[in-house]
């Protein structure tokens, strides 16, 4: 591998599929860095993550605490929910109340939707099994759990195994804090540099941009990731996430991502962090 073959991890879905199709296609000027995609899902990106595996890489904003030290956080490619989120789902239509101490599938224990699960119920207030996120659906309708949590386009597609919505976090966090859920990021490694951080950071953005400005072959691409969604579900996913916010976090952003960072270190969920370094 040369010093600008560069691995960028990215989940296997239809907003990140977006992000980098500029990228994957060589629709934009990648200023002669080389990209070898890494498709993995968030929990297991989180961890390489931890291991300084990749150079740049999707992580979930629970994470970043954990590999703050070698990583800074790009300010463009944010996924946010703003009044949604991930949700709860359960075969029957029971209150938020009854999940306190339940068996709840989840997709990764550093993911962000776990942590704003624990800010709700409470930092030991449900028992989590960690299941691959696309398998929780089917998990929780055989009866294997008593709820899921449920991350990417399965927020959409719940209702196709006859299960219920008990809770939208990002909608509950919006509601308390009128702000929206900051969920994944992208981080780079600190080693690349100051100078080539910063190039990479405006690389990603332009992919972004791309995509934006090319709506329909940009989610056209993007199907081959969608599971059990048309391309007007995929858009309409693809529009929850990849949003003004992806192309930078803007004041509004960045003071989402610190205050739930707070919240999560005074519940004892994830060590303190001071300032946030953002590249770009």
């Amino acid at each position: 591998m040369s010093d600008k073959t560069l691995l960028l991890g990215h989940s296997p879905d239809p907003d990140d599929a977006f992000m980098f199709y500029g990228l994957a296609t060589g629709k934009v000027d990648s200023k002669g860095w080389e990209f070898e995609h890494i498709l993995q899902d968030i929990q297991t990106l989180n961890d390489r993550s931890m291991r300084g595996e990749l150079h740049i890489t999707a992580v979930s904003v629970h994470a970043y605490p954990l590999i703050a030290s070698r990583y800074a956080l790009t300010s463009c490619g944010s996924s946010m929910g703003d009044g949604y989120g991930p949700i709860v789902v359960a075969r029957e239509d029971v209150t938020i109340d009854s999940l306190k101490g339940a068996r709840i599938a989840v997709p990764g224990m550093t993911t962000t939707a776990v942590l704003a699960l624990k800010l709700l119920l409470g930092a030991d207030g449900f028992e989590p099994v960690v299941v691959d996120f696309d398998k929780i659906l089917n998990h929780v309708a055989l009866g294997h759990a008593d709820a899921g949590l449920v991350i990417h386009e399965g927020q959409l597609t719940y209702g196709n195994n006859n299960l219920h919505l008990i809770v939208d976090l990002g909608k509950w966090w919006k509601e308390e804090n009128d702000l929206p859920l900051p969920l994944g990021a992208n981080a780079i490694r600190r080693d690349l540099g100051q100078s080539n951080m910063e190039e990479i950071a405006g690389v990603l953005k332009d992919s972004i941009q791309y995509g934006l400005e090319h709506r329909s072959e940009a989610v056209e691409h993007s199907l081959q990731y969608a599971r059990d969604m048309g391309k007007d579900l995929a858009d309409q996913f693809v529009g929850m996430y990849v949003n003004e916010w992806t192309l930078d976090y803007g004041d509004v952003g960045r003071q989402a991502i610190n205050l739930l960072l707070k919240k999560g270190a005074d519940a004892g969920i994830v060590a303190p962090i001071g300032s946030i370094d953002y590249i770009g």
